[in-house]
């Protein structure tokens, strides 16, 4: 039986994939695994655990080094968010472009009004709210991952002149791209050609901040800018500033604070970007189906602390050892010394690295003695074995 803690509301289709082998419960003192939103993990404070799934893509509420120290692995669900954040960055920016939530706040103050009379002022004041048109115009996408190659390819569908540029593209992202997306070979070439900038990357050390005002001076002016990422990503100082002095048009954002919601150019949503029934769903599944299969096979698929490994034991396997160890050299053959010095036979060896871990999935054809998984444990490499049983 596997425990399983929740933390934040998590879709029910999602958690009906556990079955009658997980006691599921959002008050489980000591989990195995924990499945979560939002709320900040930290994985120390759990003895027992051996995962964190996210049902969403960041993992930065989650200590992922503390987690990698003590081989818990850290799941998540990128890509399952990616349509709903995509179009609702069309939707703002539609509002933004026809200045409709000005319009909006119009025709509400026009309520209790005699209908000629509310005529009157529609026709005399419909002007103040004309926009643009997003053809024709320049859309720049900094991040092409799941989200922004859909934003790249939905700015062809709106007949805008799209580039994007993605400093470490994913070779199976870029393909999905339409090849009328140009690619700017720099960073400099993408802003400088931008008339509407939209920033999709992960926030990290290197991309906190990343909107600077140094960032922001190699815009034109007049750009209207776009962060449906991380707020951290931009500084609001440098974005306040630039608003300011007509550098930026207008800065729309999933991310409202005190000092962004009171501005006239800026468009705050209350962190929408993965509100939807279809994907709170989907990022539930997914997060739910990566945690069974790391608990129940030890099968690693979308982690972003150990290396991919997925295996499904062959019908001979009575047992699989996990072992988790540094990414150092000489641990294969420890292991495989170790268990066979115990009498033990191996039926396949799998064994990855991400250049920090190295993951190894053992099957076995008999029990492993205790004194075998000893020797394994003692060694200084070693961070954390597991057994799964099988026969």
């Amino acid at each position: 039986m596997f425990r399983v803690r929740i933390v934040d509301k998590i879709d029910k289709e999602g958690l009906e994939l556990f079955g009658g082998n997980y006691a599921v419960s959002a008050a489980e003192p000591d989990p195995d695994a924990i499945v979560v939103r939002s709320s900040e993990i930290d994985t120390d404070a759990w003895p027992s655990l051996l995962a964190v799934a996210r049902a969403g893509a960041g993992v930065n509420n989650i200590t992922v080094k503390k987690a990698t120290s003590r081989g818990v692995c850290v799941l998540n669900a990128p890509g399952a968010n990616a349509n709903a954040v995509a179009e609702l960055v069309f939707i703002m920016l539609g509002i933004s472009a026809r200045n409709i939530h000005l319009g909006i706040d119009f025709c509400k103050g026009l309520a209790g009004l005699p209908e000629a009379s509310l005529r009157e002022k529609v026709e005399a004041r419909k002007k103040e709210f004309r926009g643009f048109e997003l053809a024709g115009k320049r859309l720049a996408v900094l991040g092409l991952g799941q989200i922004g190659l859909r934003v790249a390819n939905a700015g062809l569908s709106h007949g805008m002149r799209v580039i994007g540029f993605d400093p470490f593209p994913s070779l199976a992202n870029i393909h999905q791209l339409s090849a009328e997306v140009e690619l700017a070979r720099s960073m400099n070439e993408l802003l400088a050609g931008a008339e509407i900038l939209t920033l999709h990357v992960p926030l990290s050390n290197k991309t906190r901040g990343l909107v600077s005002t140094d960032f922001l001076a190699g815009l034109k002016d007049g750009t209207i800018l776009i962060n449906y990422s991380r707020g951290e990503i931009a500084d609001e100082r440098a974005i306040l500033a630039a608003l300011d002095s007509g550098k930026l048009a207008g800065y729309l954002t999933d991310f409202p604070s005190a000092a962004l919601v009171g501005h006239p150019r800026v468009i705050c949503s209350p962190h929408l970007g993965a509100s939807t029934s279809e994907s709170e769903e989907q990022c539930a599944r997914i997060a739910v189906g990566q945690l069974k299969a790391y608990l129940e096979y030890g099968s690693v698929g979308r982690s972003v602390n150990f290396p991919t490994a997925e295996s499904i034991p062959a019908a001979n396997v009575h047992s699989r050892l996990i072992m988790i160890n540094k990414d150092v050299p000489g641990m294969i053959g420890f292991a495989s010394q170790a268990i066979g010095d115990g009498n033990v036979n191996i039926a396949s060896y799998l064994n990855e690295s991400n250049g920090v871990i190295g993951y190894n999935i053992i099957d076995v054809e008999s029990a492993i003695p205790e004194a075998v998984l000893a020797v394994i444990d003692k060694h200084p490499g070693v961070v954390r074995t597991r057994i799964i049983n099988y026969g």
